[in-house]
């Protein structure tokens, strides 16, 4: 599978799911662009980060359906890791439940979009 596909769904998934998380509490509109920002940009960084450690951008691993694990826990590491980076920059309290949530949430459309991603890879092939 090639890698710019997967950076540009990680991205998207990565999006998606800040997008959502910020809907479900009634804060998806403009003003709210920067605060997203602020937990996208280092979530991203993050998960950049830490997802070649994984293996997650190896063809032999992401053809392989025995490995979908690898993005959820990938993304176990990379959430605590944004939460405490957007902390930082906004200068509040680190919340450790938004930590759990963050990567729960994160890591289950992590794991979506890479399942997804294969299948469509197994049916082009």
């Amino acid at each position: 599978m090639k890698q710019l596909p997967l950076v540009l769904g990680d991205l998207c998934a990565i999006a998606l799911v800040t997008l959502i998380g910020f809907a479900t509490h009634g804060e998806a509109v403009l003003a709210f662009i920067p605060r997203m920002a602020v937990l996208f940009i280092p979530l991203a960084i993050a998960w950049f980060v830490l997802a070649p450690w994984f293996g997650l951008f190896r063809t032999e691993v992401t053809v392989d359906p025995r490995q979908i694990w690898r993005p959820a826990l990938a993304m176990i590491f990379a959430a605590p890791a944004a939460v405490i980076a957007r902390g930082l920059l906004l200068n509040t309290p680190i919340i450790p439940i938004f930590g759990v949530v963050l990567s729960a949430t994160s890591g289950l459309g992590m794991l979506l979009w890479r399942a997804l991603a294969l299948l469509l890879v197994r049916k082009l092939a």
